[in-house]
Order: structure tokens, then sequence, then C-alpha cells
């Protein structure tokens, strides 16, 4: 499969979610948009869990981005993923925008986080901070409830 960086849009009313390590945090509601990697032997199909995960709910939470997924006030709206064999998640995370979650999903990295809120739809917003880095991105929508 083939490598790439994705960013995932989710959307949810005022909450507080148990995300591992990092404790109980409390999100805004809105939309939050985390950025990942998908490097390894899978590749793009990492994304593919993540979908998965937010229709079951039930798969063992293995990164903090599960724990978002995982809740049941969350949707998952889309994902935008972008081949490249380059590691730019931090890169993207660094372009992103937004109000960044400290802490969230870079416990193996120096960024301050990769994962995001906005208080409007941030799809635009994530179209030109990919192509700012040199990434062509396609879009999937997976969910069109916000609410």
């Amino acid at each position: 499969m083939e490598k790439g960086v994705y960013c995932l849009v989710l959307f949810h009313g005022p909450c507080t979610i148990k995300v591992g390590a990092l404790g109980y945090l409390a999100f805004p509601g809105g939309w939050h948009v985390y950025t990942g990697s998908a490097q390894g032997p899978g590749g793009l199909k990492r994304v593919h869990r993540h979908i998965s995960l937010t229709a079951s709910r039930r798969q063992t939470k293995r990164w903090h981005i599960d724990y978002l997924l995982g809740h049941p006030g969350v949707t998952l709206l889309s994902a935008l993923c972008a081949p490249t064999t380059l590691p730019l998640e931090c890169e993207l995370a660094k372009v992103i925008g937004g109000v960044p979650v400290r802490g969230f999903g870079c416990s193996d990295c120096h960024c301050d986080s990769h994962l995001f809120y906005f208080e409007t739809d941030p799809v635009n917003t994530i179209m030109g901070a990919m192509a700012s880095i040199g990434l062509d991105p396609v879009i999937a929508t997976i969910n069109t409830k916000q609410g």
C-alpha cells in the first residue's frame, strides 16, 4: 500500500474524554483535525483502521486519536490523504493552523501537538497547508453528519 500522510477531520459537541496517559481532556465543540503518518508497511491503509474504529468503537486503543474516534459523540467526517515517501507529518502539523491540543498525538516527536481545534470547517485550510509543503491530497468523505 502507498505511503503518505493524512489528516482526519472530526466533528463533535463539547465533551471530556480520557485519552490514555494524557488523562481527561476537555474538548470544545467544533472541528478537530488530527495529522498522522502512514510511512509504515501498511501505508495509507492505516486510515482504514481509523475508519473501522469509528464504526465499531470496540478496537484496542493504541494511539491518542483512537480515544477520540472511539467516543460515541465524535463523528469522523473526512480523511485527507496525500501520498509521499517523505516524513512530512511534523511539518504538516506545524503549518496546519488551528488551536493545538498540547501533547496530543506527538509522544514520538518534538511537536507541540498533532491535533488542532477549529471553530469552522477546516477542509480548505488543510488543503492549503498540504499544498504549501508540496502535497497533493485526496479527500475521502466518511460522514456528512455534523452534530
